[in-house]
């Protein structure tokens, strides 16, 4: 049994470059136009596509979130 680290730190940027994430072991905190708030963004992989000679992985909100004004597609950075 493996327990998982509880540091891991994923970073997201929305596609338009209009808001960054940054996801810390179970918590979510966006950036956007200078404002930080806690989100709880699901995402789920929709595509790779190619960037700069490699894949990346596109993710799309699932659940809720994905009905909302809001919603996105976001690219790991990290």
């Amino acid at each position: 049994m493996s327990i998982l680290h509880p540091y891991v730190v994923k970073a997201y940027m929305a596609r338009d470059g209009s808001e960054e994430c940054l996801q810390l072991a179970s918590r979510t905190f966006c950036a956007r136009g200078g404002e930080v708030r806690e989100v709880k963004l699901e995402l789920e992989r929709a595509r790779l596509e190619p960037y700069e000679g490699r894949l990346r992985e596109v993710y799309r909100p699932k659940g809720l979130f994905a009905f909302t004004a809001a919603a996105k597609e976001y690219v790991e950075i990290l």
